[in-house]
């Protein structure tokens, strides 16, 4: 790694050595500096783009030129003549100011090169084949060469700090509501521009009544050609994996058709390598692009999730097979009318594998609270889990959207989901002992978006939002636990099976071989979420906005814990485990009613003065809450005021500082108000409190953003505190590892703050960043009838250089350094994580790519020390740059590592991790492309 840094900063000093400087101010005609102005410095004796900057706010560029060199120097403005001449340097730096004139000119000037970086407005556009040096494949490798832009550690896109809500290309929707399958599929040499579209809004109407600094969207411009044209690639390939009776095979193909009426994205993949273009995750997040029309009213209600609870990452399994189909299409019949639509097929199957220790805090007496027999908290347990998950899904959307003018927008969207879901999976706990478990889950959803947008004249527009959601989830848990009838009497405990106490409460039949439990739930979700937008334009600097929403969900929720005996019938257990009341719970939650609405009006006044734009704002909420459940009803009906405010300072174009506070009220979903028992799974029951109220959240946020395109300078901040009052908290216990636990509205109030900064900076060939991020959290828990205070406080630093030659090999390095402090009760725990990576790649000899990349990766908890190594390499070959064929040997994990180690910390236990992953693969693939 030592050797690599002083390569890299050899290789940088030579060519900054050989540079000097040529700068000076650009202006028109009557002395006044051009902001935005572009100066590009082509080598005479290359043709080639040797530098090239845009002006400051006072005209200022900067050109870094070779020495002893000739370079024909152009300066450009929108509205002004263009302005060539050929510079000649020798040793020393150059100043050289440039006066631009009106341009009377019909015909439009011909540009010699274009600008690697240009800003129109809102929209930075980049040039992308001044940022490619020949071994990008994807859209991916040229975005995270971009300044400003950044691919997350989930395949998203970000710039300057701002997750990009959608993506299109050529003007097209491209699979709506998720970036990283454009990221991934799409061929760099189709990009021609990467238009970055900031203060973003997808309804040309509203631009002007709605603070919209925070969206971000991306189009991406094809090259001429690539219309009415199919283009793409078809990848297949081959290889022998250690197992000897286990092939290796991949097939992906990954074509698209784009002309002005029409496009078709068809994108593929069948493999057992474990690349995937979207995981079993992704999928099940997919939202399509809908975003609730309630989303800042105040309110949010959780309709929970009762799929799968813990879908396997892909990089932590030890055998991945995959199968993924999509289809993404738009047509537009007429210039009013825009259809499009998708339909995403994945099917996955992977085997995992995972050891653990885990050991359980302590809880600190209170002396005010009575001693009870049972404080004791679980012992030190040692687990391995082996597990199959099989997942098949579906995702399709059909859209509409209706332009009839200007004045008028009509939007449709219907989202359905399908998927079928199962998990087994094998539990030996040094604890509990052998225990073999089935989930599995069948459930879809419906989601319908109705949109219409109404201009009535200049100062007055009307916004309608109606969303319907219909769901149903119907998961069934079955666990299989080792049983010993004779030892049920044993006057110790520790004679006795760690699960027989909890047996018991749950009213099962002990003297059976094994314990054979299941569990039947079924929850339907109906929920209606609209509001109608009233906007009226009172001058050119302000406006008033009256909403008028409602949100009304009702759910409904059934349950029945059973026993199989040995001799195969069906045993209904009565349960003896009581609520805090002394009430028996029961084993079923049949028929579950639970209904919430809510009614409110909305009241924001926005205005702007100077460099300010206030957004004062309060809504009065009509709530209702009721539930139905064993005979029983349960409601609450109350009022409440919940205010916001919105402050934006924009200092420059691409500078601004934007404080938001928000009053939340939050509402939980069925699960936590069923009274009978539920199981997660065998060693975690719950049972619910039908008295559950609402949390409470005051949210408050400060972020910075600076883009400056002078000296290439991104900088972005952000500060956000949470703080919330009764909070929904569990009270647990705990029998021997078997945690049993319910809810309330917690008098204590749980805090977090976070403070996040990123800034980066481009020196030449040379890109600098630096990434920090500082978080606190404070958690109030309940265990054994105790309050224990849980507090955590991370620090992570992740500094980062590459270079950017367009002809050398370039490389970029990283180390990321967290700590994190934990305190659990009177347990004290710190993490300590060192990862150092460096990644290289190489276009040589216009024919040969080269990529490799070596990660380690370094934890260390209380004076121990763990670590692993990950080292990919690929190495690809085509005739030229235009080949239609290309041949490619990949590895991946040569050093073939069998395992992954991770530390942490729960709120109740700190653990050690051992995640089983895929031996070493060598492929050999081959590549049409068309």
């Amino acid at each position: 790694m030592k050797k690599v840094l002083v390569l890299l900063l050899a290789l940088v000093a030579n060519s900054s050595f050989a540079q000097l400087k040529m700068q000076g101010v650009v202006k028109d005609s009557i002395d006044t500096p051009l902001e935005l102005a572009n100066v590009i410095a082509i080598n005479q004796a290359t043709n080639a783009l040797e530098s090239y900057a845009v002006t400051n706010d006072k005209g200022k560029y900067i050109l870094s030129l070779g020495k002893n060199g000739k370079y024909k120097v152009q300066v450009s403005y929108i509205g002004l003549k263009s302005l060539n001449e050929v510079i000649t340097t020798q040793e020393a730096n150059i100043t050289r100011d440039f006066t631009l004139v009106p341009d009377n000119a019909l015909d439009a000037v011909e540009l010699t090169y274009e600008m690697p970086v240009t800003i129109k407005g809102d929209t930075l556009i980049y040039n992308a084949d001044s940022f490619k040096n020949g071994s990008e494949r994807k859209l991916e490798d040229v975005l995270e060469k971009l300044p400003g832009v950044e691919i997350n550690e989930d395949g998203q896109i970000e710039v300057e700090g701002n997750a990009v809500q959608k993506l299109t290309v050529n003007g097209k929707d491209f699979f709506d509501g998720d970036t990283k399958l454009a990221t991934k599929n799409i061929p760099s040499n189709a990009v021609d521009k990467i238009q970055v579209l900031r203060n973003y809004a997808e309804v040309g109407q509203l631009s002007g009544v709605q603070n919209n600094q925070n969206n971000v969207a991306i189009n991406i411009k094809l090259k001429e050609g690539k219309e009415n044209f199919w283009f793409g690639d078809i990848t297949a390939g081959a290889g022998q994996a250690p197992s000897p009776n286990n092939e290796l095979y991949l097939f992906q193909p990954k074509l698209f058709y784009y002309s002005p009426k029409y496009s078709i994205n068809v994108i593929g993949d069948l493999n057992n390598i474990g690349e995937v273009a979207l995981s079993n995750r992704d999928v099940r997040g997919f939202g399509g692009g809908f975003r609730l029309p309630s989303r800042t009213s105040g309110t949010n209600i959780n309709l929970g999730n009762n799929g799968l609870s813990g879908l396997t990452n892909i990089a932590n399994a030890q055998e991945v097979i995959t199968k993924l189909g999509t289809v993404n299409f738009s047509y537009s019949p007429t210039k009013a009318l825009d259809l499009s639509g998708f339909v995403i097929y994945n099917s996955s199957r992977l085997r995992t594998r995972e050891e653990n220790f885990i050991d359980y805090i302590e809880i600190e007496d209170d002396p005010l609270t009575p001693e009870d027999e049972s404080t004791g908290l679980p012992p030190d347990e040692s687990t391995v889990q082996r597990g199959r998950e099989a997942t098949n899904q579906i995702v399709a959307k059909l859209s509409a959207s209706y332009k009839p003018n200007f004045n008028n927008q009509l939007d449709y969207d219907v989202l359905a989901k399908i998927s079928d879901d199962k998990e087994l999976q094998n539990l030996f706990s040094s604890v509990v002992g052998d225990t073999d478990q089935l989930n599995k889950v069948n459930p879809y959803s419906i989601n319908q978006n109705l949109n219409y947008y109404y201009t009535l004249n200049e100062d007055n527009i009307f916004a309608l939002e109606v969303q319907h959601l219909l769901s149903d989830e119907d998961p069934f848990y079955n666990a299989l636990l080792v049983n010993d009838p004779d030892n049920n009497d044993e006057p110790n405990p520790d004679d006795r099976d760690a699960f027989d106490r909890t047996a018991a409460g749950l009213g099962l039949d002990l003297d059976q071989s094994n314990y054979d439990i299941n569990q039947d739930r079924r929850v339907q979700s109906n929920k209606l979420d609209a509001k109608l937008d009233y906007y009226n334009i009172l001058n050119s600097k302000s406006n008033i906005n009256f909403t008028l929403g409602t949100i009304f969900s009702n759910q409904k929720f059934d349950s029945n814990i059973f026993q199989f005996l040995d001799e195969g019938s069906r045993f209904d257990p009565t349960p003896i485990i009581t609520d805090p009341l002394d009430n028996v719970l029961s084993a079923t939650n049949d028929d579950v009613d639970y209904t919430f609405s809510d009614v409110y009006l909305g009241v924001h006044y926005r205005f702007k003065t100077g460099k300010f734009t206030f957004t004062p704002g309060v809504s009065f909420h009509a709530y209702s809450n009721q539930n139905t459940q064993m005979g029983n009803n349960f409601k609450d009906n109350f009022f409440d005021v919940l205010p916001d405010f919105e402050a934006l300072i924009q200092f420059k174009k691409s500078e601004s500082l934007t404080l938001n506070y928000r009053m939340t009220n939050t509402f939980t979903d069925v699960t936590n108000i069923a009274q009978g028992l539920v199981l997660n799974n065998f060693n975690s029951i719950q049972y619910g409190n039908p008295e559950l109220q609402n949390a409470l959240t005051h949210n408050v946020s400060l972020f910075y953003r600076s883009f400056n395109l002078f000296n290439y300078t991104n900088v972005f901040a952000s500060i956000n505190y949470n703080k919330n009052i009764d909070q929904i908290r569990s009270f647990t216990d705990f029998e021997s590892v078997i945690g049993t636990n319910t809810f309330f509205n917690s008098q204590f109030a749980d805090e977090t703050a976070s403070v996040f900064g990123r800034v980066e900076r481009t020196f030449g060939k040379l890109r600098a960043r630096l990434n920090a991020n500082f978080s606190y959290s404070k958690l109030n828990q309940f265990i054994q009838g105790r309050q224990s205070l849980n507090e955590n406080f991370t620090q992570s630093y992740s500094p980062e250089i590459r270079t950017n030659f367009r002809e050398a090999p370039n490389v970029r390095l990283r180390y990321r350094y967290t700590v994190r402090d934990n305190v659990q009760g009177s347990n004290t725990t710190k993490f300590i994580t060192r990862a150092p990576s460096i990644r290289f790649d190489a276009y040589i000899w216009d024919s040969l790519t080269f990529i490799t990349d070596f990660a380690y990766t370094e934890q260390e908890t209380q004076g121990q020390t763990e670590a692993f190594k990950t080292w990919n390499a690929s190495l690809r070959y085509r005739k030229d740059r235009d080949a239609k064929w290309e041949y490619s040997l990949r590895a991946s994990n040569i050093l073939d590592i069998d395992s992954n180690i991770s530390n942490g910390a729960s709120n109740i236990s700190v653990f050690s991790s051992e995640t089983f992953i895929q031996p070493r693969f060598i492929t050999l693939r081959l590549t049409y492309t068309l």
